[in-house]
């Protein structure tokens, strides 16, 4: 057992130094881009380029460079656009750098607002996110999701710091689970394990199953919570209630009973106090402060959607909640 140990050390020295060294070229290939694209700014912005010269040098880099790849003409305009689109932006241009060429050019093209570049930025970097996973973030309207549902439940669970700095959020959609009408917890909770590679990407990667429909024991009664996953980042347990109709104020004191249980009995001494999701279809804000005001346990009452959202509505609802605001302020 030790010497398994000991080898896992290993491996973890490995892996680390194989992360380091993809970030670092990570970063070499992205500050290559930005100097070629800081170059054909400063070209083209005098006069000096136009679009025949940016074409005769891709033509140019293709024959005397014939084994390196990303240098066609959109490529080396896209670069220029990347450079003129952050250079002035002391916030973002760091963050650039932290994430694939391919994930910049999705955020470039897919978003209109510093803020809302910003967000995705942080999210690709925290999340490690592919191609494909960056794609279905972006055309499911997660800013403007996160943005309208700012003012969502979050509980505190270590000094100064609430669940919305982990990644949790008010609103959650589920439209991969492609669930029937009148469906059931049993049918969400089978569909949610049918397609959790997704249903973890919605939530975050740092959430690890544990198991579905998972025993606890109090007294000489048997319960069972409907998921039970442990997040990496947290290092702690975090049952999920699943719940197809509207949130109920007793969904609250059920949690409290779970997540007590959970800590006297199933959390190891290393670990930190449970966190709970209550998963609901709907929600009402109120009524969810209110049942969550003398609740000493840290508990999120979330909402599903089962639909996409059009983005186009998604951003106006967003412009609509920004103009009430600053007439709130007025401003």
């Amino acid at each position: 057992m030790e010497l398994h140990h000991q080898f896992e050390e290993i491996t973890s020295l490995i892996k680390a130094a194989r992360l380091k060294i993809f970030r670092e070229a990570n970063r070499t290939v992205i500050e290559l881009y930005w100097e070629i694209g800081h170059y054909i700014f400063e070209q083209t912005r005098d006069g000096s380029w136009g679009k025949s010269i940016v074409k005769k040098l891709a033509e140019y880099l293709a024959v005397n460079l014939p084994n390196s790849a990303g240098f066609s003409v959109q490529n080396l305009w896209r670069m220029k656009q990347f450079f003129e689109t952050y250079h002035q932006t002391e916030k973002l241009s760091p963050l650039v750098r932290e994430i694939s060429w391919t994930n910049n050019l999705l955020i470039l093209s897919g978003t209109k607002s510093d803020e809302e570049k910003e967000f995705y930025l942080r999210l690709a970097m925290r999340e490690h996110y592919s191609k494909r996973e960056l794609e279905r973030q972006l055309s499911s309207g997660l800013f403007e999701r996160v943005a309208l549902s700012q003012k969502g439940n979050y509980p505190e669970i270590m000094p100064g710091k609430d669940l919305n700095e982990f990644g949790f959020r008010d609103t959650y959609l589920l439209d991969f689970l492609k669930l029937p009408d009148g469906h059931s917890e049993k049918d969400l909770r089978k569909s949610i394990l049918k397609n959790l590679k997704d249903f973890i990407l919605e939530f975050g990667k740092d959430f690890i199953l544990v198991g579905e429909e998972f025993r606890v024991q109090a007294g000489n009664d048997d319960f069972y919570v409907d998921l039970l996953f442990f997040h990496r980042e947290l290092q702690c347990l975090v049952p999920f209630d699943l719940k197809i109709d509207r949130f109920k104020p007793e969904y609250v004191g059920k949690m409290n009973f779970y997540l007590e249980v959970l800590d006297r009995d199933y959390k190891k001494p290393h670990e930190n106090p449970s966190v709970g999701v209550i998963l609901c279809k709907e929600k009402d804000d109120e009524i969810v402060e209110i049942a969550l005001s003398r609740s000493m346990s840290p508990t999120l009452i979330a909402s599903y959607e089962t639909h996409l959202i059009d983005k186009g509505l998604l951003r106006s609802k967003l412009h609509e909640f920004y103009e009430i605001s600053l007439l709130d302020k007025g401003i």
